[in-house]
């Protein structure tokens, strides 16, 4: 980061997935490992089953690249795998 401002990988990810979390019917699967690589988040979700999983993509891509954007001046782009539906 800039300026002597250093934001821990823990903190990064705590981020990523709150913002993930936020989208209604999604649960991160993996939590470790979601803090961003070279420009990169990947993420393997859960989604809530009768979901329209491509929205629910697109919003927890969405999401995620806002919140680093906003509170770390971070711009990244958002990977997005869907491994398994929950009830």
């Amino acid at each position: 980061m800039n300026d002597g401002l250093t934001i821990t990988d823990a903190a990064l990810a705590q981020i990523v997935v709150g913002a993930a979390e936020q989208v209604d019917g999604v649960r991160v699967r993996r939590r470790r490992g979601v803090e961003p690589q070279d420009g990169r988040v990947t993420l393997s979700l859960a989604a809530r089953y009768g979901t329209v999983l491509p929205e629910v993509a697109r919003d927890v891509q969405a999401r995620v690249a806002e919140a680093l954007a906003t509170m770390c001046d971070l711009r990244v782009s958002v990977d997005v795998s869907i491994e398994e539906l929950d009830e």
